[in-house]
């Protein structure tokens, strides 16, 4: 949720007389503590435009990112009076570099766009304070004609001259407190990126060419890209004397290829809209920033400054999930397709949850194995370019978080593919249980073979070039049971690992058992780090969400990493959230009120396990196909709330049959009425 989001559902702060009582009457600092007293954590404030003619309804603000002349000084004040300390840009490589260390609470304050408001009201505030700062530039909006107009989103049409001049720009360098920084040269918009005209950033999206019906090619990418940023930082230099080193990336969406690209022309800094401190881990390829808006005061900025990032300093997260398979909203004749989609988003709004899982892949059988793709991709059938628009449409339009949900190993290559036939096996005397305590069986591609992970490596990157999301759902297809995998190239791994090349020998022996299956279990957990870690590239660093699904079974009977490789423990250490699938197998109806007892009392018996596991329920008898109850569905998740459970979903929502009844759902499953006020802010 973004932070505009967050504070709309809170309510404004109050003054700050009233939160310094509050504050007081219940026992609570003033101040945030310091981050952490290493001499190398630092907090970034991202400001935008200084207007004194803001409206201050919510609801109807024209620039939210604006904030006025007195709110600037306000928040200058508020830094100085409680001890934070504005540092410039050398300073923070310095400290980094092993130099003299940031002082506690330091702060930087950054620009985006360079408006003229930054060089007639921030600037002499900027000297009035003495505290240094970054402005980013968007060269082609400073360099305009008189006669063009410069748009900065599809909303928002500015004249050439709302933007500082090259002199401004020269002025503010010369003063010693101003560091100049791209913002990119012309990549400050939306661009079409999807064969339906949804425009994602033009900087970090691959453009659809309508035209020749076709996306950019990777060269084509990287020559735009790589030419706008020269473009940008010869200007720069050309005009300021000044050869920047740091780039602010538009919209704080940013991937590797921009990285890359920038890096060459020597700016070596880049900063993203994430959230919370740059504490030493944060490289500073990836520096995040705090988006300042027009409500901010005392209350907010407290709040803000205790934050510690947009998950984790949310001091009682919530998640509820709506689990949507794309298979339900394909059809072949585009215009009933489209009304699919609209039924669909005008479903989700009304309900209102946090997130959705979102099926990026066509699974006819429903058995969890991907038959063809929703998303272009270089080694499976498309079989409609659909993710990018609905997930799109569901972020911007319905407000909610999207998760991709993907299989890990499960996918059904075209025959002839080099990988096809490189799958798990099973050892000849399988000793897995065939009585659905084993991992469901499915054609998975072996994790150990290089062929098969490069394969599913690059369908993870293709899913992060063409399309834009929050997070990703693994699925729980990432099992291997106690008879696999035999193929070669996991005996050969095995045989890495100082074990013998043979599942019986394995088995033979308990310790070598014990070592094989944490071995088998760091395995899969590492490999979906590896595809993480490809999307964080091109989505946003650290504001993508990573989400490992695990069947009840693995809670509810002992020796899960034996049985399955996988684990509660692990999942909750290692991902943001576990998608724990809360129906008895093999399924069937409402579970049994004891049932879920049993399940919600097995994860609190796993420490730090409730905070991390998302409930998710069927809405389908697994057996009948038969609807759930909507009533049964909802005692269902007031049973799991009383026995401690936090985050809850269901799945599938059946959009076109209306079912479940949001009627009966709405109030346990709407974030809306799911915000508390906090302490020291007015609901």
């Amino acid at each position: 949720m973004s932070q505009f989001n967050r504070r709309k559902f809170l309510g404004l702060a109050g003054a700050l007389s009233v939160t310094q009582s509050v504050h007081a009457r219940y026992g609570l600092p003033l101040l945030p503590p310091p981050d952490r007293d290493d001499g190398l954590t630092f907090r970034v404030l991202a400001f935008h435009d200084i207007r004194d003619d803001l409206r201050a309804d919510v609801d109807t603000v024209a620039d939210t990112c604006a904030i006025s002349t007195a709110t600037l000084n306000n928040i200058f004040a508020w830094l100085k009076g409680n001890d934070f300390h504005p540092v410039s840009v050398d300073q923070i490589i310095a400290s980094r570099g092993g130099g003299a260390p940031l002082p506690a609470r330091a702060v930087l304050l950054t620009f985006d766009d360079a408006y003229q408001s930054q060089y007639t009201k921030a600037f002499p505030l900027l000297r009035q304070y003495n505290y240094p700062a970054l402005v980013a530039v968007v060269s082609s909006w400073t360099n305009a004609s008189a006669q063009r107009p410069v748009r900065i989103s599809h909303k928002s049409v500015m004249p050439s001259g709302y933007f500082m001049s090259w002199s401004n720009l020269r002025e503010m360098a010369q003063s010693g407190l101003v560091e100049i920084a791209s913002h990119t040269h012309d990549m400050h918009y939306g661009a079409v990126a999807n064969p339906q005209g949804n425009e994602l950033p033009a900087a970090s999206t691959h453009l659809y060419l309508a035209a020749l019906k076709r996306y950019e090619t990777d060269a084509e990418y990287e020559g735009r890209v790589g030419a706008d940023l020269k473009q940008s930082a010869d200007l720069i230099l050309a005009n300021t004397g000044v050869k920047p080193r740091s780039m602010v990336w538009p919209y704080g969406m940013y991937n590797a290829v921009l990285i890359g690209a920038s890096r060459k022309l020597g700016m070596h800094v880049h900063f993203t809209l994430d959230d919370g401190p740059n504490t030493p881990d944060v490289p500073l390829s990836k520096i995040r920033r705090l988006l300042v808006s027009y409500d901010w005061d005392a209350g907010i900025m407290l709040g803000q400054f205790r934050q510690q990032s947009a998950y984790r300093g949310d001091s009682e997260p919530v998640e509820r999930v709506v689990n949507v398979a794309l298979d339900d909203v394909y059809d072949p004749d585009p215009e009933r397709q489209e009304a699919r989609l609209s039924r669909l988003l005008d479903r989700i709004k009304d309900l209102e949850p946090k997130s959705v899982y979102l099926q990026a892949y066509h699974d006819p059988d429903g058995s969890g194995t991907a038959q063809a793709l929703y998303f272009p991709n270089r080694h499976m059938p498309v079989r409609a370019d659909l993710f990018s628009r609905a997930a799109w449409q569901l972020i911007t339009r319905a407000g909610v978080q999207v998760y991709a949900a993907m299989p890990v190993l499960a996918f059904r290559l075209p025959a002839g593919h080099p990988a096809a036939a490189r799958l798990v096996v099973a050892a000849p005397a399988a000793t897995t249980p065939r009585d659905g305590s084993g991992p469901r069986q499915r054609t998975r591609l072996s994790p150990f073979d290089p062929l098969a992970r490069n394969t599913i490596r690059e369908i993870y990157d293709d899913l992060a070039r063409y399309t834009s999301f929050n997070g990703i759902v693994f699925g729980e297809d990432a099992s291997l049971g106690m008879d696999e995998d035999a193929g070669e190239a996991a005996l050969a791994a095995y045989a890495d690992w100082g074990l013998p090349r043979g599942l019986a020998a394995i088995q033979a022996d308990p310790e070598l058992l014990r070592r094989w299956s944490d071995a088998r279990l760091e395995h899969l957990v590492r490999f979906t780090g590896q595809l993480a870690d490809a999307i964080k590239d091109y989505q946003g660093g650290g504001n993508v969400l990573t989400v490992r699904s695990l069947p009840a079974d693995a809670v509810l009977r002992p020796g899960a990493a034996l049985r399955l490789a996988q684990d509660l423990d692990v999942f909750a250490a290692r991902y943001d959230f576990v998608n724990l699938m809360a129906y008895p197998d093999p399924g069937g109806g409402a579970p049994p009120a004891p049932w879920l007892d049993s399940l919600a009392a097995a994860v609190a018996a796993h420490p730090g396990a409730l905070s991390r596991t998302v409930f998710a329920l069927l809405t389908l008898d697994a057996r009948t196909r038969a609807p759930v109850p909507s009533t049964a569905l909802r005692a269902q998740m007031e049973r799991l709330r009383v026995a401690g459970a936090k985050h809850l979903g269901y799945c599938p929502d059946q959009f076109m049959a209306g079912q479940p009844d949001l009627a009966v759902l709405r109030d346990v499953m709407s974030m809306q009425n799911l915000v508390r006020p906090r302490v020291g802010i007015k609901a």
